[in-house]
């Protein structure tokens, strides 16, 4: 709900703050005084186009500044902290600050929990928070997808249960006919697909590769490439390591044994000679080693010659060619042949899947048809329901005669909701044809419309608060007492504010603020003319019920009419018991 509204320069009113609360609140004043502004520092709030004449004279700006409370799971919470607002969080919910600025050159900037937001994304928060009525603005539900979703919503669970049922049948239909459209707009192309695969994992078949045999040629190639060079060098090594019987004990093996025996024999005397003896015995054994494996290194390369390098290199380039048509390396051409025969099977498998997808759209088709024609039924049977219960509610509000028609028909033509289009239509007067709703009815006569239709969605589609401007417009009398009565029934479950010229409705409001116009003269003679606003007491209330009824304040008999409204607003009607019947 909004908690404060706060407005400066906008209008007449220099600075006022309107303190809220729950339920009921009514905004009255004389004509003049100001009271549209709190509409007009709403629609602001809302995301409406701003307007440089709505700028106090002589003030660089307006502002409009709302602080609301909502719970946290709120799609309002949800979409401004998706914007980036900042949000103060209490038990139970959060504050969310709203703000809009307007130059007088026209230009406005908006904030949204305390960070600059587009004007846009104010109008999508505030769709979520307020709904107005008033005698130019929009209709909440003047959508066609506004009127399904309150038809929907008054419907009750039963219709959601099937609308779900529905839902998922269609979403599993649309996929099949989706994969159906894509097999038959593609049929060449997955022809084509379907022979290039075959044709290159024939190629690749034939070649054989194993895994990371291109890396293993390569190393194979390159010691192919040098065998004199390794050869030279192994047989120099082992030379080195071993001279052989005829050698002069310079070689590695020999000098190390000897400088082993050298220690060994002296270690008796010095631990520290011995175990460097033990470490140069363990360097013998491993140049041994190295030796025998130079021998055999070298033995081995007597085996190779040119005709196993021709082999090698005439093998690197079929492998070649492999990694040029399908991947970088041997291992990844295999990954891609892989992959290649599962997608060649599916391609291989389009006949059946065609036929298996027309046979699944059929039944689907079937089924779904089914069900929407019974989401048409409880929607027509909602239908009529709503239509009876906010006709009877018009009566109440001095249209005796108009009727609201909901028309529901199934088009056959099936979408995410059903196959039914909704309107909601007006037929103000007998013999009138019905009308959509905003063109089949005079702007007082609309708002008392959309009072009677909020007061029978209440309990199942509310947003958090209702704003209605001359929603009494035309009417007074036992019609006023009425509006009033259900607009206090309204305010039973969401927040209600109410700008009115009429003393019956505003008896019936829990809070009452009054924007009062003062002048004062100015130096050159002409007069500068400024509004308060002040939230009035019940001694207070009194004084302007009677002034709202007879134009004095202080009227004994304006003062006892006021005490007499008060009184009958405080007692519970007729109206409260059928409202609340469901």
């Amino acid at each position: 709900m909004i908690e404060e509204i706060r407005i400066r320069d906008l209008g007449v009113i220099t600075d006022a703050t309107l303190t809220l609360g729950t339920g009921f609140t009514v905004v009255t004043g004389e004509t003049g005084a100001g009271k549209t502004m709190v509409i007009t520092a709403l629609g602001l709030l809302l995301g409406a186009r701003s307007d440089a004449g709505a700028v106090r004279t002589g003030a660089k700006s307006a502002l409009a500044e709302a602080v609301v409370r909502l719970p946290e799971t709120s799609p309002a919470v949800l979409r401004s902290v998706e914007a980036g607002a900042e949000v103060e969080t209490y038990d139970g919910g959060v504050e969310l600050l709203v703000a809009r600025t307007v130059n007088a050159d026209g230009r406005s900037r908006a904030h949204l929990g305390g960070r600059a937001a587009p004007v846009g994304v104010l109008g999508e928060v505030g769709s979520h928070l307020v709904a107005v009525h008033g005698q130019t603005d929009q209709l909440r539900l003047k959508s066609a997808t506004a009127q399904r979703e309150a038809l929907d919503k008054y419907a009750g669970e039963s219709l959601r249960t099937a609308l779900e049922e529905y839902r998922t049948g269609y979403a599993r239909w649309r996929a099949a006919a989706a994969e159906l459209s894509e097999l038959r707009e593609t049929a060449r192309e997955r022809v084509r697909e379907a022979e290039f695969l075959a044709a290159s994992l024939e190629e690749i078949d034939a070649v054989a590769p194993e895994p990371a045999e291109d890396e293993t040629l390569k190393t194979e190639a390159m010691r192919l490439g040098n065998i004199e060079e390794l050869r030279t060098a192994s047989v120099k090594a082992h030379e080195a390591l071993v001279a052989g019987d005829f050698a002069d004990g310079s070689d590695a093996t020999s000098l190390v044994d000897a400088a082993k025996r050298q220690l060994e024999q002296a270690g008796e005397h010095d631990p520290a000679l011995a175990q460097a003896g033990q470490r140069l015995a363990e360097v013998g054994y491993i140049l041994t080693d190295i030796a025998a494996e130079l021998s055999s290194y070298s033995a081995s390369l007597d085996g190779e010659g040119p005709g196993r390098l021709a082999e090698v290199e005439s093998r690197r380039a079929e492998l070649a060619t492999l990694v040029r048509k399908y991947a970088p390396s041997i291992d990844e051409v295999l990954e891609w042949a892989e992959t290649s025969r599962t997608r060649l099977a599916d391609l291989g498998d389009d006949g059946n899947r065609i036929e298996a997808l027309e046979a699944e759209l059929t039944e689907l088709e079937a089924r779904l048809r089914d069900e929407a024609a019974a989401l048409t039924k409880l929607r027509t049977e909602a239908a009529a329901e709503l239509s009876n219960r906010v006709s009877a509610e018009l009566a109440a509000l001095a249209m005796p005669d108009a009727r609201l028609a909901i028309n529901v028909e199934n088009t056959g033509e099936m979408g995410p909701h059903g196959a039914d289009t909704i309107e909601f239509l007006l037929a103000p007067h007998p013999g009138a044809p019905p009308r959509p709703l905003g063109k089949g009815a005079s702007g007082g006569e609309l708002s008392r419309v959309m009072l009677a239709i909020e007061v029978v969605l209440a309990e199942v589609d509310p947003v958090p608060t209702f704003v209605f401007d001359e929603v009494d417009a035309g009417v007074g009398g036992k019609a006023a007492i009425e509006i009033g009565r259900r607009l206090a029934m309204l305010a039973r479950h969401v927040q209600v504010i109410v700008v009115t010229h009429l003393p019956q409705v505003a008896a019936f409001a829990g809070h009452h603020i009054r924007v009062i116009k003062t002048s004062s003269p100015a130096g050159d003679g002409s007069g500068v003319t400024a509004s308060d606003v002040v939230v009035l007491d019940r001694e207070a209330r009194i004084r302007e019920l009677a002034r709202m009824l007879a134009g004095h304040e202080d009227s004994e008999s304006a003062r006892a009419h006021a005490e007499e409204l008060l009184a009958t607003a405080a007692v519970p009607g007729e109206a409260t018991t059928q409202i609340n019947k469901r």
